[in-house]
Formats: C-alpha cells, structure tokens, sequence
C-alpha cells in the first residue's frame, strides 16, 4: 500500500471512530451511497472536511459520466434576507441555466447563507453536484479561498481581489464606478453621494473607481455622502430617506445598484426635490426595470449573458484539469433620463 494510500487509511479510521461508525459506513457516506442517511452522511462530511481528507467524489462522477449537475449557489444574508427575486439574481440565474442546457449540463439551485459560503461544499462532497457556480463573494472571500485550495471546483461571480486562489468572473467594477461618477461631474454635479457597501467587494471596487474621479476632480470624499445601503429595498430605503431628512447637502446619486439607485429617486421625491433637474442618478446593472422606471435610468451596463457563458466554460475547463485565471468583464454607461448626456436645468 503506497504512503497516500496508508495516510487515506487512516484518515477513514479516525472519522469513522469520531462518527461512531464503521469504516464501510464512512466510505460509503463519502462515496454518496444511499445506503447511508442524511444525517449520517453530512456528519461524516463534516468530519472529513475538519481533518482536510480529500473528497473527490465529485470528479470521480464525471469521469464515469454518472453526474452532469453543476450546483448554482445563490447566497443570502440572514440580516438583510436580499430575495432571489432580486433582478439581478434572476437575470445571471437565468444566463448560467442557459449555459449549462446548451452544454447538455442540468443545474441544481441552492441557497447558502452568506456567513458560511463553505456550506456549499457539501453540494460537491455528497455527490450531488460536479462543481459550483457561486453568484457573488459578500464577506467571505477567504472561505472561496478555502474551497478552492480543497480542489473543490467552483466558479465565482464577484470582483478579482488580491491572493485571490479560485476563478472568478465579473464585470469591471472600478471602471464602473469610475465612469458614473465621471459623467455625474461632467454634468457639474459636485456633492455625489456613494450609496452601497463597500464591504463587499463587488461595491469596494466600485467605491475605488467613485473616488478616483473624485480625485480627477479635486474634490475630497466626505464620508456623509456614503452610504453604506445593503441590496435590500427596505433597508436600503431607510437609509436614503435618513440621508434625504438629514441637512447634508447632495445633487447627485451613485447607486451600486439599479434597486438602489430607483429607491434614491423615490427618496429624493419624497423630500421635495427632483430628478434629474436637483439629482442626478445613476444606477449599476442595466437590469430591464432601469428601461421602463420614471424617470429612465441611466446605470452602468454589464454583460451578464456573456457572463453566464464565461462562468460555466471556466468550471468544465476547470473540470477538464486547466488552470483558468479570473476574468474581468467589460462594462458601459447607458445614459437615460435620469442623468441624462447634457445638464439638466435646474430649478429656481
């Protein structure tokens, strides 16, 4: 028996003794047989990943071609509870669905709490997927880090960060943010509120390319014109009324999101002002609700069709054993009504 095969061994031996257990039981748990419970076989998984044995069951399925499911994983955060119905989610959900049936892959959608990205894992240990494609990296950067050091097989829609170990795709988010606020300047907007948290790195990106045209500009940030909104409509909300009601002047709105960005119109409606003749507003996405809104939003556009394909092309190269790097999407201002290409007059 080679060393690798001993240390594997043993490893079994050691979880099926914590478990209580024999080791066939362990095997056929990490082997996703259905001899064994659920309850059962998620002990032993947690067991196994606690002393880091390697679960490989996942590609051991597409070899033998028994598993054509890639998991996408949709996280939440329980403080905020940002519904899938969210128009982004449905927007890049619907663009990986695509994806995957042109490649003849099905697609199981899961959520996982935004606190425990890891949790996914389990996903790709039971067996039941051949990879994961996650759709953002909230605040947990270095579990995707974890995963990806495991071999787990994964894909991440978010923003490329620094010792970044695990593939992601996403639009350029510091040139997004740079050019919304550039355009609000242009229009001679001075006072541009920041709404969203640049705790998220998506958002942290954007607030970069918000402050480098701050820069270009000569203008100092002012940390009461940031805003740090979640992607939750009432909480959002709340926030830019308090914002609105609270004496600190602003003729301009940069929102992380299209969301976002139509709660700040409603906002600054419902405190006696207008848009875009008082406010700017630009939004982020381009989600079809930025088209019909009133007024029309202008919003930085990104590419999620083409993102679906990128995604789900970088985890079957991933798959097929290469080595696939992060990729930055590009991404454009659409100008609408909302901060429309030529200064609107102001009131009286």
């Amino acid at each position: 028996m080679s060393g690798a095969a001993e240390r594997k061994r043993l490893q079994m031996a050691d979880i099926a003794r914590l478990a209580g257990v024999s080791v066939s039981t362990v095997s056929r748990a990490l082997n996703g047989s259905p001899l064994v419970n659920d309850e059962t076989r998620e002990r032993i998984g947690q067991l196994a990943r606690s002393l880091n044995y390697s679960i490989n069951l996942g590609a051991q399925n597409l070899r033998l071609q028994k598993n054509q499911t890639v998991a996408v994983v949709v996280p939440y955060d329980p403080k905020a509870r940002q519904h899938i119905s969210d128009p982004f989610f449905l927007s890049i959900v619907g663009a990986l669905a695509d994806a995957l049936t042109d490649r003849g892959y099905d697609m199981l959608l899961s959520r996982v709490d935004a606190e425990r990205l890891d949790a996914a894992a389990t996903l790709y240990d039971a067996g039941k997927a051949i990879g994961l494609l996650v759709i953002g990296q909230w605040r947990h950067h270095d579990q995707l880090n974890e995963m990806a050091a495991r071999k787990v097989p994964l894909v991440v829609w978010g923003g490329q960060l620094p010792q970044q170990l695990y593939c992601s795709v996403g639009g350029d988010n510091v040139a997004g943010g740079l050019q919304a606020a550039r355009h609000l300047l242009a229009l001679g907007r001075r006072r541009i509120a920041f709404v969203g948290d640049a705790r998220l790195p998506e958002v942290q990106l954007r607030h970069q390319g918000y402050r480098q045209a701050l820069r270009e500009a000569g203008l100092a940030p002012d940390p009461a014109l940031e805003v740090a909104a979640p992607f939750e409509v009432i909480a959002a909300r709340a926030m830019l009324d308090r914002l609105c009601a609270g004496g600190v002047a602003f003729d301009a709105v940069l929102g992380c999101s299209d969301l976002l960005a139509l709660q700040a119109v409603q906002a600054v409606r419902a405190s006696g002002r207008e848009v875009p003749a008082d406010v700017a507003v630009t939004g982020y996405d381009d989600m079809p609700v930025a088209t019909y809104s009133d007024p029309p939003l202008t919003t930085v556009h990104q590419p999620v069709g083409l993102a679906g394909t990128e995604m789900v092309d970088a985890l079957l190269r991933l798959l097929g054993g290469e080595r696939v790097a992060p990729r930055v999407l590009p991404v454009h201002l659409v100008l609408r009504a909302s901060a429309p290409a030529t200064a609107a007059p102001r009131r009286r």
